[in-house]
């Protein structure tokens, strides 16, 4: 069984190969826009780069965690956002297709717009209101145009080995003992080792379409704040909740983002963890870096 993982050096795509090292006679071919020893270099949005790679090494599963994930960056750099997030897919799922591979394409809750008063489904209709958005839902759109062994696995709040929010917070601990944050915007929290979890059991299977990929339950970033600072046994910080009109930010954020993971609890026997054994499960790995 080989795997192709594009975006390999991001922190799903880390996950993922820390998974896979677990598992006896898988091959993995990790690329990025910057090659080295253990990263074969590959600009997705080269659709000739794409098909020469994806022809030689014949993966069995591509998963494309490659993205312009800069939300706000995307509001300035919209051509650059679609080529990444839209035409890159694209490519990736023509290639798939051409070869009889499997595809998963990781997508956002920034697909929706955030109005709903209840978390959303997988059949619920998206409505972005940001580049980022946009572009991302132009990639499922485009990929699931020309590649029939497609999963599409929607996503939030990604924690994991990188930058993130876990990180941030703690190392703003360090030097503070009180700053501000968001109180007003609603997700769920998913560690980046539960996601690749939950992708690695999708493409053992054919039910292929579009899922929700999030830890169980919900919270906002300042409850999110808490709780990590109460599962690292830090106090004396003062958090200060604020609204999202008082941060100057030029990307719209859906206030409301909450993923129901519909289709997997109810087609599947596969379930996410709750947000907060994830995060513990994060913290008790990452503690000697965190």
């Amino acid at each position: 069984m080989k795997y192709l993982i594009t975006g390999a050096n991001g922190q799903l795509g880390r996950a993922l190969n820390q998974q896979l090292s677990c598992e006896e006679e898988i091959t993995v071919v990790n690329t990025g826009r910057h090659g080295n020893e253990q990263i074969v270099e590959l600009d997705i949005t080269d659709q000739e780069a794409v098909n020469l790679l994806v022809e030689k090494e014949r993966p069995d599963v591509i998963i494309n965690c490659a993205a312009h994930t800069g939300v706000d960056l995307c509001e300035t750099q919209e051509e650059q956002a679609f080529a990444i997030n839209a035409l890159g897919p694209k490519y990736l799922g023509m290639a798939a297709e051409r070869i009889g591979a499997k595809m998963v394409q990781v997508s956002t809750d920034y697909v929706f717009d955030g109005r709903q008063e209840k978390p959303y489904v997988e059949t619920d209709r998206p409505n972005p209101q940001c580049v980022y958005g946009i572009t991302k839902l132009a990639g499922e759109e485009q990929a699931a145009k020309v590649c029939s062994r497609l999963f599409i696995v929607r996503t939030a709040w990604v924690y994991g080995d990188g930058k993130n929010f876990v990180r941030t917070m703690l190392r703003l601990a360090k030097d503070h003992d009180q700053f501000t944050v968001v109180n007003d915007q609603f997700g769920s929290p998913t560690s980046a080792v539960e996601l690749a979890r939950m992708i690695l059991f999708l493409v053992k299977t054919e039910r292929y379409g579009i899922y929700h990929g999030t830890c169980e339950g919900s919270t906002n970033w300042y409850r999110f704040a808490i709780e990590i600072f109460r599962q690292a046994g830090i106090r004396g910080v003062n958090i200060r909740p604020v609204s999202s009109s008082e941060y100057k930010q030029k990307a719209k954020r859906p206030a409301y983002s909450v993923l129901e993971n519909h289709r997997l609890n109810t087609e599947t026997v596969y379930r996410m963890k709750p947000w907060k054994e994830a995060l513990a499960e994060y913290m008790e790995k990452e503690k000697e870096t965190l």
